[in-house]
């Protein structure tokens, strides 16, 4: 088991490294840069700047290397933990990402036992009651769920909140607790308004995941051992759950990767939509302003998070079924 650990760790720093060069490139792809973005915002404020202050300022920020060499300092700095300077904020990247970071990751593995707590119940009374009016609503639910953006069911219900109750539904922090240090209060209030990001982010992951078991299930249920116990007289609850159950959520489990792909990156607009204070704007600012630093960071976390999430649903898996074993 150490060795199988040891060895995916591996593989995920060698992933890692992969992912930290097409995010660099990708950021760069665009025509310009930084520097060329600056310019025009200074020129469609009536600003005039001379060639002579444009080649200062690729040479200030170094942008003025080549790809490779920009990348290899970019590398050499993270290794030793420095994320480098955000052109656009003037700021140390860890210092934008403090606690942004934190709340991504809390917005996300929310969001992702939610998704788990809900599927479950509904993809097993499915399965069990096919064809029944629950399960008809469960499938248009699940379908109309996989139809939905996120983004677009956030602005519903933005508005749904604000014409019947005069709320709002955005943020993860009232007002007054914005800037300030944590506390009980302050942990309080990011608790109440959890549940809203967490609903709209996770609604496709969860119709996702209830097909998915309903399908698996009910393919169990017709399998021969199930219609034996059945005959012997064995108790329906207990050999659902006991067999066709545990057999049925290893699709789910191994699905988790995914659907924490899907949450990663599908926030990103609905962040902005709510108006998070996660990194799915910061992103998307960072993306647009080509501020290639503060944008690779962001990518590298998320690309992190969806590895240590692959390999906790691996572990899980191996966990809930004893036929898989470890590769020595």
């Amino acid at each position: 088991m150490t060795k199988y650990i040891v060895r995916r760790f591996a593989y995920m720093l060698v992933l890692l490294l992969l992912v930290s060069f097409v995010a660099f490139f990708l950021v760069q792809l665009p025509p310009g840069d930084y520097v060329t973005t600056y310019i025009n915002d200074k020129i469609n404020d009536g600003q005039r700047v001379s060639a002579a202050e444009v080649e200062a300022l690729r040479a200030l920020w170094g942008l003025d290397r080549s790809f490779m060499f920009q990348y290899w300092k970019w590398i050499g700095n993270l290794a030793q933990g420095e994320l480098g300077r955000s052109f656009g904020y003037g700021q140390q990247v860890i210092d934008l990402l403090e606690d942004r970071l934190g709340l991504t990751a809390m917005v996300s593995i929310a969001t992702l036992v939610m998704t788990y707590l809900i599927a479950l119940p509904i993809g097993i009374y499915s399965a069990t009651r096919q064809y029944s009016w629950g399960d008809y609503t469960a499938s248009v639910a699940g379908f109309i769920g996989m139809a939905t953006p996120n983004f677009i069911l956030a602005l519903i219900l933005m508005l749904l909140f604000h014409r019947l109750f005069g709320l709002s539904v955005g943020g993860l922090l009232s007002q007054e607790f914005q800037g300030e240090p944590w506390s009980v209060a302050k942990l309080w209030d990011l608790l109440k308004h959890l549940p809203i990001p967490i609903l709209v982010i996770g609604t496709a992951g969860t119709a996702v995941v209830i097909r998915t078991l309903r399908a698996t299930l009910l393919d169990e249920l017709r399998k021969q051992y199930v219609i034996t116990a059945r005959s012997k007289g064995v108790e329906e609850r207990r050999l659902v759950m006991k067999y066709p159950v545990r057999i049925a959520i290893n699709p789910m489990i191994s699905s988790m990767s995914g659907i924490l792909v899907g949450i990663v990156s599908g926030s990103t607009i609905t962040a902005t939509v709510l108006n998070l204070p996660t990194v799915g704007p910061l992103l998307l600012d960072s993306l647009l302003k080509q501020d290639v630093y503060l944008s690779g960071a962001i990518i590298m976390f998320q690309g992190l998070m969806v590895l240590l999430g692959t390999f906790l649903s691996d572990m899980l898996l191996i966990a809930v079924d004893p036929r898989i074993k470890f590769e020595d």
